[in-house]
């Protein structure tokens, strides 16, 4: 009598079994991951789809207007620039048959099959906390506990002027930072498939613990759950498939394809993965990085005017140029105010860096710059030249 259909072969449990647990293993540790984070369901997207950040781009025009003037409008855009592509990548490893016969399949193959497992999460990882470095919302404090505090408000703030609900903020800090600041308290540190991670820290849903070389010492960097975003490509719907080259997947939100095969030739068991995955923050500006600095001297700015164009307008031109993240005001009278480190601006004029400003010849301007909280961090100014 022929065997039933569907039954497992002695060659499908040395091989797909293997292919399935590799599979279902990947999928199990971002399936954790993303509740740990609390984002939704992965979205899905065609090989070539282009993904955006977004941020936010105005000019809060002066609010000094006479009686009866007419009141100016702030124009605010939201903006994109191109992140990244997506696309299938593709990743490889052999285990001779020699490292096999000397340290055993376990050790030669499933131990490298953990690594090769590891390093693939990682790789998308370590490049969605390259991306959060690079949040806008910037701020300086002088304490990790403020750090973290102004972070959490900063994110939570920027959603609401986008009208956006935030229910939870996720934190990433550095280890070693948690471990100063905390010392001897006695706290529940998780650890999941290589994620250290604590739940429900000073208003925080999650904060992920990192490595020096995720995030330095002395930064705290927070943003809104609904600001986390898991996008993939099918490892099923690639043009891979297509050619002939077939991969385990599973489940129905596909991340990963894996496939094994002995290479007789050489006598090596290969093992092939392709994946397109891409873990992403949509409003680069809802990022919050917070530095923590000692330093309180007021950095200097080279302030210079010059004639603008039309009657009244003055050049202005600062060095060195803004930093990533930060802010311009900038305030002009009979004489230069003092300006100390940390000093609220808000209620300065705030200015793009390039646009003509209204000044009078003789006057003096003085120019900040400033995070995201209005915090004073340089300054510097000039007596105005203006046009006649």
């Amino acid at each position: 009598m022929a065997a039933k259909t569907n039954l497992i072969m002695k060659n499908d449990i040395q091989v797909t079994a293997r292919e399935i647990d590799f599979v279902t293993r990947f999928e199990r540790n971002w399936e954790h991951l993303r509740e740990i984070l609390g984002i939704m369901r992965p979205i899905k997207k065609q090989p070539g789809a282009i993904l955006k950040s977004k941020y936010a781009e105005g000019t809060l025009e002066s609010g000094n207007v006479g009686e009866g003037e007419e009141i100016p409008y702030s124009k605010f855009v939201v903006k994109e620039k191109e992140y990244a592509e997506m696309t299938i990548e593709k990743y490889a490893k052999a285990v001779s048959i020699e490292a096999i016969k000397d340290h055993g399949y376990e050790n030669a193959v499933q131990m490298t099959d953990d690594e090769f497992l590891f390093q693939l999460q990682s790789d998308v990882t370590g490049r969605f906390y390259d991306y959060l470095n690079t949040g806008t919302l910037t701020a300086t404090e002088t304490t990790f506990q403020m750090a973290l505090a102004m972070a959490k408000g900063l994110v939570e703030n920027k959603f609401k002027t986008m009208h956006r609900t935030a229910t939870g903020t996720v934190g990433f800090v550095n280890i070693m930072d948690v471990y100063e600041y905390l010392g001897a308290a006695n706290i529940t540190i998780q650890n999941q498939f290589g994620f250290q991670y604590i739940k429900d820290f000073m208003g925080f849903n999650t904060i992920f613990l990192l490595a020096e070389t995720e995030i330095p010492r002395g930064r705290v960097i927070a943003t809104p759950v609904e600001n986390i975003v898991l996008y993939y490509v099918d490892p099923n719907e690639s043009d891979f498939v297509r050619a002939g080259l077939v991969y385990t997947v599973s489940g129905e939100t596909n991340l990963i394809g894996f496939h094994t095969q002995g290479d007789y030739k050489h006598a090596v068991s290969e093992a092939f993965a392709i994946m397109g995955l891409t873990l992403f923050a949509e409003y680069i500006d809802a990022i919050a990085v917070v530095d923590i600095t000692d330093d309180t001297t007021l950095g200097t700015l080279t302030v210079t005017s010059a004639a603008g164009t039309g009657s009244g307008n003055t050049k202005v031109t600062v060095e060195p140029t803004l930093e990533t993240g930060h802010l311009y005001k900038y305030k002009t009278g009979a004489s230069a105010p003092s300006v100390e480190y940390g000093q609220s601006v808000r209620n300065w004029t705030a200015w793009d860096g390039k646009s003509d400003i209204k000044a009078t010849t003789g006057q003096y301007i003085t120019v900040v710059e400033c995070d995201n909280t209005y915090k004073a961090l340089k300054s510097g100014n000039d007596e105005v030249t203006s046009a006649s």
